[in-house]
């Protein structure tokens, strides 16, 4: 089954955010771009305190993994993210649905 990845940050705004995007060559906008395998949802936004949140779904966490390791790591500092959320979870899905497909 999928896991769901949820990184909080503090001090990120939608500049940094925008910036690593445009590293990884892929546009949240439209869906277009080189999205990583193994994602499957990709959501984030400033939650109500101010800080930075991405929620993700992924089908394994070796996906995820494989994609810190090979392209999000140096794509953070490039776009102006220098250090490590202050949040990181991972939750094993017992059920994942897509209701808008």
């Amino acid at each position: 089954m999928a896991a769901e990845l949820i990184l909080e940050f503090e001090g990120v705004t939608t500049v940094e955010y925008d910036a690593v995007n445009k590293e990884l060559g892929i546009d949240p906008a439209t869906g277009e771009g080189d999205w990583p395998d193994g994602m499957l949802v990709h959501s984030a936004g400033l939650s109500s305190n101010g800080n930075f949140v991405v929620t993700e779904v992924w089908d394994s966490m070796e996906h995820q993994e494989a994609f810190m390791h090979d392209r999000l790591g140096e794509a953070l500092v490039k776009g102006g993210i220098s250090g490590p959320p202050f949040s990181v979870t991972w939750i094993e899905l017992i059920s994942h649905l897509n209701l808008e497909a």
